[in-house]
């Protein structure tokens, strides 16, 4: 008998030049890019393909390019026969685990994606606002620090000993100082394109208001683990709301993660470009991680016992 398996799905972040190689599945892949290509009016797999790395880091191409590429490892899996007891995704990637349930139909969540990556581009283009990774300091302790700051938010709870913060550009410099100083291993300023995941993004979240609401959500096949709430659930209605906070909540993924273990999950098989998931699952006790594109697929069969 097999491992207890759940798939999770990469964020934005997790691009790269070349992610669209090796993907399995072509025949849902060539579907749902004519479809993103048209609805966000970009030569997304030349960009994919060909790049160049900033062209592919915009908001506007990362997000639909990644959503394609999860749900394209994860049917490749399923129909090799791999069963999951529950689904979850970091940020961007909650919308192809919700597609793999059978809460969204794969063209509703990819235009949900495209209209939510092209809210948050605009948001995001305007904002004040970056990110930084803390290392060697658990979510607590970085709010105790960050709690008096003007301007800065935990943005990302990742795992044991890494935290994203997200905000101002002056209340993440100020932020940076005040961690380094008290104990954080680094504080690494990261490239990306706005103060996700906080309150600045809330006309972005408002936007992309009317288009979630309109979309038809069904009860999930497979258990759920969600960004805002982790607790696994089912529930259209209850997915929908949760949903509705993400873009201006924080990604509580040591909470998934934990939700996951305890229902008895021994093996996240990563679904999409990289292994960013697959290296937070190593520093986490009771969970072993793997990457269907970076280790393989023959790897993943293994490590779940097929």
């Amino acid at each position: 008998m097999g491992r207890q398996v759940a798939f999770v799905f990469p964020g934005q972040g997790s691009q790269r030049i070349g992610m669209l190689d090796r993907l399995p599945a072509r025949e849902v892949v060539s579907d749902l890019l004519s479809r993103a290509e048209s609805l966000c009016g970009l030569p997304l797999e030349r960009i994919a393909t060909e790049g160049p790395s900033p062209a592919l880091a915009d908001t506007r191409v990362a997000q639909p390019l990644l959503f394609i590429a999860g749900l394209a490892w994860a049917r490749d899996l399923a129909g090799r026969g791999v069963d999951v007891v529950a689904v979850a995704g970091h940020s961007l990637g909650e919308y192809a685990a919700l597609a793999f349930a059978g809460v969204l139909d794969d063209i509703d969540a990819l235009t949900l994606v495209c209209e939510r990556s092209r809210v948050m581009g605009d948001v995001a283009s305007s904002a004040d606002g970056t990110m930084a990774a803390v290392l060697g300091m658990d979510r607590a302790s970085v709010n105790a620090v960050i709690g008096d700051l003007d301007g800065v938010w935990v943005a990302n709870d990742n795992g044991p000993g890494q935290v994203i913060i997200s905000g101002t550009y002056a209340g993440i410099e100020r932020a940076i100082q005040v961690l380094a100083a008290v104990g954080a291993r680094r504080v690494v300023p990261l490239d990306v394109a706005g103060p996700f995941h906080t309150p600045l993004m809330a006309p972005a979240a408002d936007a992309f208001g009317p288009t979630l609401s309109s979309a038809v959500f069904e009860h999930a096949r497979i258990p759920v683990s969600q960004n805002t709430d982790a607790s696994l659930i089912t529930d259209a209605v209850r997915i929908r709301q949760r949903l509705s906070g993400q873009i201006v909540s924080p990604v509580g993924w040591t909470a998934t993660l934990d939700v996951l273990r305890d229902a008895g999950v021994e093996v996240l098989v990563e679904c999409g470009p990289g292994s960013v998931l697959t290296g937070i699952v190593k520093r986490y006790d009771g969970l072993e991680g793997v990457s269907a594109e970076t280790d393989g697929v023959d790897r993943v069969l293994e490590v779940i016992g097929r």
